[in-house]
């Protein structure tokens, strides 16, 4: 674009004039010269440079800050990093700009990267010239440092309340803060006699004849438990010639009987533990691909299973698109036509060519094939709660699985009643997800058989963005299930916004949001779930799959697995069985309604209510302490909730900040951390893992919290040390 240019005027040049008279006889008169004085002209300022150049702008550790540059031209900004914002995009003269920095956009996982970069491209235009720039920005990021310390196995050992050291390298000891008492054992019995009540030493009592060096030695070792203040009381026989003396001075008592040269040893009496158990690991084909279930403690509650306590039977009602019978992986598993299973769709077009019938079977038409080639909505959720272990029966298919994947309940007496609800484009109405909710709860329905197989557990993977007032029928048809005592459990949705999802905002029901793995410890909410003040509980829903991740550390056909929910399926364009890796909140509902099922099937909860208590109280709190719109109570912890037995006793470290962000630090050798994370408040738990699931300071684990600030004013935050307890 060409530029005005400012006009410049030549000075007028001085003229001197000679005027001649004519006369006959004067003389000549010669006037004074006359000088002419050229008119004003302005004075324009010198210009700008007539071109950018490269640069580079540090914002340190501000929020934001100013990138300007001389120019007497035109300009433009055309690209800005999504992590960084600039206060205009084009203009005319001087750049002057305000970077601002969003640090969380560009935070590492490992927290590891001490200073980001980006590049602004400016284009610019003076004259007849023009050309493109990059103005490169800085930002440092924040530090916060601290230690991890597992206290149930080692301590600095201290002397008169000073750490001994080498160096700057801490000796650590076995600790002795968990034993109770001290353990002695003597060099002879009659040392181990001597002390056993403190009696007055004497040859008589003795039974023996010792010298008088001998006598005086036992004399110390007696007068030494007196002085420890161990009483004859709380001196105990073992046996043999050991001594339990119970005492909660146990480092000095072990410092002052070491020395004793009648003692052959002393130890304290250490708290031994009941051996953690084994996590099963099911050895089906694709169940190393079902990350969800060994993310909620699944490995210690199948474990738990195999005791024999889970044997109430429960029913759990799918309300959704139907399933497929005939898909081997779930024989057994569901409530058959005739045994209450039923299809509640009565438009035409619905997809099975009939209506209200029996048969909830997800049907294969025309429709079908071409709308969704290779998904059944309804099998797919049903498999997450219910598919069974081991052998499969054969499909005819050379290379198909023979044995699938599993399901939630594995020995649990727990069945599936299928309910279709939805057709065969994905729509529901108002009127069927309320008669179907009103049946699978054992309601009476008009012109429908009462369902002999009343639901305690109602799952509704479906929803949509209405008002409260639309959804009143849905809502009223919910509380009355609940009352009649099924737990009805709805997809929070995949907006990816605030705005409720009914009938999961109903106020009788509980609202499922979707998490994800992270690559740190604790998983991080799904960005397509929706939050909103009504979300209760959140589950496994699987990555976005616009943007998949592969933590879960799986390959399937020797490309990494993406965190996606797999689970039973059917390939319609083959018309056969299948199993499909799916994401969405429809996916994270049927987890909670799969652990509710497991409370009432082992008798840990009887009712609604206190099951919905026990899946609040025992979810692992994520993000910003507390409940919020995100993660509700948190995410379910289907070890914690069962009572399953421990599985792993490992200690480390869970950092989130309170956007919900997850954060993996390296700890050294001494268990010292340094993160390099954006501002933000961040919430620092140091815990034990006793289910295996990696996540560490879950409800039921030992864990010590802190919390620390990052920003401009706060650069380096220091929690201190974090002790984790048994």
């Amino acid at each position: 674009m060409n530029r005005s240019v400012p006009l410049r005027l030549p000075l007028a040049a001085l003229l001197t004039l000679s005027l001649m008279a004519c006369t006959s006889d004067p003389a000549p008169v010669v006037p004074p010269p006359v000088v002419v004085v050229p008119p004003e002209v302005p004075v324009t300022p010198a210009p700008g440079p007539s071109r950018l150049s490269n640069q580079t702008v540090n914002l340190g550790t501000a929020l934001s800050g100013t990138a300007t540059q001389s120019f007497s031209g035109t300009w433009n900004v055309r690209n800005v990093p999504d992590w960084l914002a600039v206060s205009a995009t084009a203009g005319t003269g001087d750049v002057n700009l305000t970077v601002t920095a969003d640090r969380v956009q560009m935070a590492a996982v490992a927290a590891n990267v001490p200073t980001l970069s980006g590049d602004l491209i400016l284009s610019w235009a003076a004259g007849t010239a023009s050309g493109t720039v990059t103005w490169r920005v800085t930002a440092d990021n924040y530090t916060l440092t601290g230690r991890v310390l597992d206290g149930a196995a080692a301590q600095s050992l201290s002397v008169s309340g000073a750490d001994i050291q080498l160096g700057e390298k801490e000796i650590e000891t076995p600790a002795l803060t968990d034993a109770r008492g001290v353990i002695v054992k003597y060099r002879a019995t009659t040392a181990h006699n001597a002390v056993l009540d403190g009696k007055t030493l004497n040859a008589q009592t003795l039974g023996t004849q010792l010298s008088p060096g001998q006598f005086q030695g036992l004399q110390r070792s007696a007068d030494l438990l007196n002085r420890l203040g161990i009483s004859p009381a709380q001196r105990r026989n073992l046996g043999g010639r050991e001594l339990l003396l119970q005492t909660a001075e146990v480092a000095p008592a072990l410092a002052a009987l070491r020395a004793d040269p009648n003692v052959e040893y002393a130890v304290p009496n250490a708290v031994l533990r009941q051996q953690a158990a084994a996590p099963v690991i099911p050895s089906d084909q694709y169940a190393g691909l079902q990350w969800a279930y060994p993310l909620m403690g699944y490995g210690a509650v199948w474990r738990d299973m195999q005791g024999g306590a889970y044997t109430r039977p429960i029913t759990v009602a799918v309300i959704d698109s139907g399933v497929r019978f005939d898909h081997p992986d779930l024989a057994g598993q569901l409530w058959q036509p005739g045994e209450g299973a039923l299809d509640v769709l009565s438009e035409a077009g619905n997809g099975d060519g009939n209506g209200l019938d029996t048969d909830p079977t997800d049907p294969s038409t025309p429709e079908r094939v071409q709308n969704r080639a290779v998904d059944s909505h309804g099998t797919h959720v049903t498999g997450i709660i219910a598919a069974r272990w081991g052998t499969i029966a054969p499909v005819g298919c050379p290379a198909c699985s023979t044995s699938g994947v599993v399901g939630a309940s594995y020995l649990a007496p727990i069945k599936v009643l299928p309910i279709r609800a939805i057709d065969v484009n994905g729509d529901i109405t108002l009127a069927d997800v309320t008669l179907s909710v009103r049946y699978a709860a054992g309601l009476s329905v008009p012109a429908i058989t009462t369902n002999p197989h009343p639901a305690q557990v109602i799952n509704l993977s479906l929803g949509g963005e209405i008002s409260a007032a639309d959804a009143a029928p849905m809502c009223d048809a919910i509380a009355e299930a609940r009352t009649a005592g099924a737990l009805v459990v709805a997809a929070a949705g995949n907006g990816g916004n605030t705005v409720p999802t009914y009938p999961a905002a109903c106020s009788a029901a509980v609202s499922v949001g979707s998490v994800s793995l992270s690559g740190a410890s604790a998983p991080e909410h799904a960005p397509y779930s929706s939050a909103y003040d009504a979300v209760q509980l959140s589950a496994p829903g699987g990555t976005d799959p616009n943007s998949p991740t592969s933590f879960n550390g799986g390959t399937f056909n020797g490309a990494a697995f993406p965190d996606m929910i797999l689970s039973t399926g059917w390939d319609y364009g083959r018309n056969q069985p299948a199993y499909m890796a799916e994401a969405g909140t429809s996916q994270a509902a049927p987890q909670v309604a799969a652990l509710a099922a497991l409370l009432l099937s082992k008798g840990v909860t009887t009712s609604p209510a206190d099951t919905l208590a026990r899946l609040n109280a025992t979810a692992t709190d994520l993000g910003a302490a507390g409940r919020d719109p995100q993660f509700g109570s948190g995410m379910i912890n289907a070890a914690a909730a069962l009572n399953a037995p421990a599985t792993s006793n490992s200690v480390g470290l869970r950092l989130q900040d309170s956007l919900g962000n997850s954060y993996q630090p390296v700890l050294d050798s001494l268990g010292r951390f340094t993160a390099l994370l954006p501002d933000g408040t961040f919430r620092v738990v140091a815990g034990r893992d006793l289910n295996s699931n990696g996540v560490y300071g879950e409800v039921g684990e030992a864990k010590q919290e802190r919390s620390g600030n990052l920003g401009p004013n706060t650069p380096t935050t220091d929690v201190g040390t974090l002790t984790v307890g048994n």
